[in-house]
């Protein structure tokens, strides 16, 4: 299932604000981490992170962006493979990139597929979710 439509968070956007206006540089994260959420975040954060039952937000990195007409489009560069659900997750509405594996800052979330249909992923116990290579996509327009 790819994703698409990635939204920037209030952090993210005051990063980015505070190096494009202000010129107060910034450190990118070095590591990015996929979460999985069964209540979606807004822009200020919040949501509810998947916890227990094996989960752990797993890395992700992204290759060289390609121009679109639409805007630039970035895809993982790695296959990124959950643990598998020692019990049941829930239903999966939303998808959220972290500075790191634990806590940190939430940069982007998006709770569409890549057809732009909300998401809607059942995780029970038993379940292990694994996105290859180019399945994760985010366009930046």
């Amino acid at each position: 299932m790819a994703t698409t439509g990635y939204s920037l968070t209030h952090y993210a956007e005051g990063k980015i604000g505070d190096a494009i206006l202000r010129g107060i540089s910034f450190t990118a994260p070095a590591q990015m981490y996929m979460a999985l959420f069964t209540v979606a975040p807004t822009d200020a954060g919040g949501g509810t992170e998947v916890s227990g039952g094996g989960y752990a937000r797993q890395p992700v990195t992204f290759g060289a962006g390609t121009t679109q007409t639409t805007g630039t489009l970035y895809a993982n560069s790695a296959t990124v493979t959950f643990p598998q659900a020692t019990a049941n997750w829930g239903t999966i509405v939303a998808f959220a990139f972290f500075d790191a594996a634990t806590a940190g800052n939430m940069w982007e979330y998006t709770t569409q597929d890549g057809a732009g249909n909300p998401l809607n992923i059942t995780v029970n116990a038993g379940t292990q979710l694994v996105f290859n290579a180019g399945q994760i996509t985010d366009i930046k327009d």
